[in-house]
């Protein structure tokens, strides 16, 4: 399969999850990017950042539209995750292809692991 399909196809599952669950866009796209087309662990990662916002600038009007965007709340994690992302950003460049994919695997097994588990309920 060309290069062109498979970047098609893989992004066709991205913006369906970023539209549909709200997230998981870079974990899709960072191994799709790296395994599939060939990038560089960095490069992987920054491609997903663009391919993240631009979805999910797409998958947001339908949302906001339908009236389910918590403005404050999205805009206070996004005000408060801009130093560190510029922060990961300057990193990044600097880490090892391994020590790279290894953290990626990391975050991402954790985040599915705390998902699976049952939420507490709270004590009334």
């Amino acid at each position: 399969m060309s290069a062109l399909l498979l970047a098609l196809a893989a992004g066709a599952v991205i913006g369906l999850a970023l539209g549909t669950l709200g997230g998981g866009g870079s974990v899709l796209a960072v191994p799709a990017l790296i395994y599939l087309l060939g990038f560089t662990p960095v490069a992987a990662t920054t491609a997903s950042l663009v391919i993240v916002t631009v979805t999910s600038a797409t998958a947001l009007v339908a949302h906001a539209r339908d009236g389910h965007v918590h403005w404050r709340t999205g805009l206070l994690f996004a005000a408060a995750g801009v130093g560190p992302a510029m922060l990961g950003g300057a990193v990044a460049g600097r880490l090892p292809d391994v020590v790279l994919t290894a953290a990626f695997a990391l975050i991402a097994a954790v985040a599915a692991v705390r998902m699976l588990r049952p939420r507490p309920t709270p004590e009334a």
